[in-house]
């Protein structure tokens, strides 16, 4: 929704609200139109400081994202977790090599020993 449009939008929804206000708490045609303007100058003030606030923020969020930077180092990363993997997949190749030989050992001193 355009900006302009979204200041209609809520510039109008403030006038309905204000004749829905003025009718249930003024007595009279004066009261009704206060109550009315009132109300539809609020939310067309209250508008114009959401779309300010949200250009603000918008304007911020915008920047240039070093996409060529962030790859480099994504692609460092996986080469270093692959070297990990490599590691710890030898590490574990290892240790359950040992772990056999521990438990054959084990097995052998345990039938002579009976």
């Amino acid at each position: 929704m355009f900006s302009e449009n979204f200041v209609y939008f809520f510039t109008v929804w403030g006038f309905f609200i204000g004749i829905i206000f003025g009718v249930l708490k003024s007595f009279d045609a004066e009261g009704l139109l206060v109550y009315t303007t009132l109300i539809t100058i609020f939310f067309y003030l209250f508008s114009h400081i959401i779309i300010a606030l949200y250009y603000k923020t918008m304007n911020i969020k915008t920047y240039n994202f070093p996409k060529d930077v962030h790859e480099r180092e994504l692609d460092l990363f996986v080469e270093e977790i692959k070297k990990r993997e490599l590691i710890i997949d030898s590490v574990s190749t290892f240790t359950e090599s040992v772990s056999k030989m521990n438990s054959q050992e084990l097995g052998n001193t345990n039938a002579t020993s009976s």
